[in-house]
């Protein structure tokens, strides 16, 4: 059982890291910015391989109830909100720099449940919080690779995150399982980025992409749809056969090998204060991963 579960965790880690070096080569060596067409070829390929898998009885999906499916639908809102603005943001921000302001998230939903609440938090969840909330504000004071652009759109992201984390913890899941979740995500996420390509003029700009028709560029986004779709995959099965703080600390080690790889194949400029903030960053999510794991 312990071997099946290192398994599982390492194939995360493997799919994490790859499937952002794909989307992190798409969007900035290549760069395909036009985020409602890639996000669109994401979802549409996760959402074909998905309903592919539930046809073959490769995997359980149970969409009976259309009350459960419309409530889910202000989750698969912002859900969009995070895909698109992520995209946007990862085309402009370096991995590491993106990674820790997405990590942000965690200060909305720590302070839902602390004032919203009322929830019991353990001084080292605020301090780990604090860290992180630290970090993702003093970075865009010492990038030297400052980009308003895209720290707006890693706001957005972060926002979007965070509300999705505390919609899924007040939300009553009844049936619904996080397969069921991720496919009506899919489904709202093509219909509607496939509507808003046109009038967010992506759909004629492609057109002009100078590498519309390479084959390294083909590839990549076929690479970046199923490595998105294995990712899920295993992020849902890591989920099932995991507690929640050996999850975390998965997550967070996916987080760091990638992170800590891509400045060797990605250009990233940093100075001392910007590597400071990213290790202070750091350190809050492992704080956070301990407290998960210890329950404090």
């Amino acid at each position: 059982m312990y071997l099946k579960r290192s398994a599982d965790g390492l194939a995360f880690c493997l799919f994490y890291l790859a499937s952002s070096f794909t989307n992190k080569y798409v969007l900035s060596v290549l760069q395909f910015t036009y985020p409602t067409l890639f996000q669109g070829w994401q979802t549409l390929v996760g959402g074909l391989l998905l309903h592919v898998s539930w046809k073959l009885g490769w995997v359980e999906i149970n969409l009976c109830s259309r009350s459960e499916i419309l409530s889910w639908l202000p989750a698969s809102v912002l859900f969009v909100g995070i895909i698109y603005a992520g995209s946007r943001a990862l085309s402009r921000l370096p991995i590491p720099v993106f990674l820790t302001v997405h990590n942000a998230a965690e200060v909305i939903t720590c302070g839902f449940q602390k004032f919203v609440q009322k929830e019991q938090t353990s001084h080292l969840k605020v301090c780990s919080v604090l860290f992180l909330l630290a970090a993702a504000v003093c970075l865009p004071l010492c990038d030297t690779q400052f980009d308003p652009n895209g720290y707006l759109w890693a706001l957005i992201h972060l926002i979007c995150l965070g509300a999705y984390k505390v919609f899924h913890k007040l939300w009553k899941p009844g049936s619904l399982s996080d397969l069921d979740q991720q496919y009506i995500n899919y489904v709202f996420s093509v219909v509607l980025l496939a509507s808003a390509s046109h009038p967010a003029g992506d759909l004629f700009s492609a057109l002009d992409f100078p590498f519309l028709y390479f084959y390294r560029f083909h590839s990549s986004c076929c690479a970046s749809g199923l490595l998105g779709f294995f990712l899920m995959l295993h992020t849902v099965k890591l989920k099932s056969s995991t507690t929640s703080g050996q999850y975390s600390a998965w997550s967070f080690l996916a987080k760091v090998i990638t992170a800590s790889l891509s400045p060797f194949f990605f250009v990233m400029t940093a100075n001392v204060l910007t590597i400071s903030c990213l290790v202070v960053g750091g350190v809050g999510e492992a704080l956070l991963v301990y407290t998960e794991r210890t329950g404090t």
